[in-house]
């Protein structure tokens, strides 16, 4: 079973950074894309960002494009968020998702994803 735990939220002024991570565990994290999401209040799950296997693909909401950066690394079975020039409105809680398929045209939709994480709470105060 493949699980998934988000780390490195908090609380941060605006216009400062955060980094997210996402371990993966239960299967070797080569074997599947990651999509970063976030939760503001109800069950809805905005796209944030999306990062193929292999790291050769990336792909982010217009939102966040420029302030946001997703990486990984295969050998650490960790995917990244750096998130930069923090706003109030980036408050909410992230979460990395876990698909094996490969289709870049349905990254941004959540229902892409197989696995999920709890998510991380990150609160962008002013």
């Amino acid at each position: 079973q493949v699980q998934l735990v988000e780390s490195g939220g908090g609380l941060v002024q605006v216009g400062g950074s955060l980094r997210l991570s996402c371990t993966v565990s239960g299967r070797t994290l080569n074997t599947y894309a990651i999509g970063w999401f976030r939760r503001v209040q109800g069950p809805e799950r905005e796209f944030v960002a999306h990062i193929s296997r292999r790291g050769d693909y990336t792909k982010y909401a217009d939102s966040v494009e420029g302030r946001v950066t997703v990486s990984r690394d295969n050998d650490k079975n960790t995917v990244y968020l750096q998130m930069d020039s923090l706003k109030p409105e980036d408050t909410a809680v992230y979460l990395c998702a876990a698909s094996a398929v490969t289709d870049t045209a349905r990254a941004t939709n959540s229902l892409f994803y197989n696995y999920w994480g709890q998510g991380t709470q990150v609160t962008v105060s002013s």
